[in-house]
């Protein structure tokens, strides 16, 4: 039984028939202080950017960035570099609901914010206009929970990465109810079912499933794990090695149905880069290939419009090391070829 389900799920990611012509990215904005979270807006194609140490969010109106959700508050990550923390991942929930993940408050504090596109007007909002779930509070052994990087969205509830809690490394979850947002609430322990620390890339498979880039010791070369997740039973359905320092960004293309993902790699950001997970066997057994597209200097989030179009952001720190603590190189780009 567990057979016959999870060969149809893997093969949702899709065998490679042929390899990508060279991939020419464009730069939409450049000068961004650590963009860590892109989302296409439905409908529109208007393109969102959490810029974490500004702060705020933006979007993309006539080439030029406008400010959206403005005076989030801010707090610090990393040790060498160490990097100013606003807003983090991005989603569309429809076209007139964003949904920000917020790394702006301490572990316990923070929040998923909900914002009303119609409701914003010239200038932009303040960040505490939107609506906000619970936090996740410390409780007994159970530490606070935050850092909310990744978000993905699907009919009945919103899923975010969370990272506050290094012995479990957490999924939450929030159900989507007829009059509004439901309670926040720790959902999967991703390091105590895969032995991995940091889910932070995450999606919604064409099948619905959960998927988990697992990022892995920061430290540590080529860890990270691709992970599928059951929404109801909550059970692991497949863990497979991928042979990447980081995974940050998973996207599926509207296009071809197949699966990319985008690799930070904080210990050597020259590995760093987009790739794209090709469904192989090896010694008989289900794996992954993974091939690099384009190299990338430090990307942190992907995103596809309708018409297969992807857009990644970047540190674009060069040598990997912050300029200060809200270095202004980070870039949005965008790759109009069709993957």
């Amino acid at each position: 039984m567990f057979r016959r389900f999870v060969l149809p799920l893997f093969f949702a990611l899709l065998l490679a028939v042929s390899a990508n012509a060279e991939i020419k990215p464009e730069v939409i904005l450049e000068g961004l202080k650590c963009p860590t979270g892109v989302a296409v807006q439905p409908e529109t194609g208007i393109v969102y950017v959490s810029e974490s140490a500004a702060s705020q969010i933006i979007r993309v109106v006539d080439g030029k960035a406008e400010v959206v959700v403005k005076e989030f508050p801010q707090d610090e990550y990393g040790k060498g570099p160490t990097y100013l923390m606003g807003p983090l991942g991005l989603a569309f929930m429809d076209k007139n609901h964003l949904v920000v993940g917020d790394g702006s408050q301490k572990d316990g504090e923070e929040v998923v914010r909900v914002y009303h596109i119609d409701e914003i007007g010239d200038g932009g909002v303040k960040a505490d206009m939107g609506k906000k779930t619970n936090p996740l509070k410390p409780s007994d052994d159970v530490p606070g929970e935050g850092n909310f990087y990744g978000v993905a969205i699907d009919q009945e509830a919103i899923y975010v990465t969370s990272n506050g809690d290094d012995k479990k490394g957490w999924i939450a979850r929030c159900p989507l109810e007829m009059d509004g947002l439901g309670e926040l609430a720790r959902f999967i322990p991703t390091k105590d079912v895969v032995q991995v620390d940091a889910p932070a890339a995450i999606a919604i498979s064409p099948r619905r499933e959960i998927v988990v880039g697992q990022m892995g010791e920061i430290n540590d070369a080529k860890d990270s794990l691709l992970t599928f997740y059951d929404q109801k039973s909550k059970k692991l359905l497949l863990s497979l090695p991928t042979d990447l320092h980081d995974i940050v960004g998973l996207a599926y293309s509207p296009k071809t149905g197949r699966l990319y993902a985008v690799d930070y790699s904080w210990a050597d950001p020259k590995q760093g880069g987009l790739y794209r997970l090709d469904a192989t066997r090896r010694d008989g057994k289900q794996a992954i290939n993974a091939t690099k597209l384009l190299d990338l200097d430090q990307p942190t989030a992907m995103a596809f419009n309708a018409d297969g179009e992807l857009y990644i952001t970047e540190f674009a720190n060069g040598d990997g090391k912050a300029e200060g603590k809200d270095p202004a190189t980070g870039k949005l780009l965008k790759i109009a070829e069709g993957l």
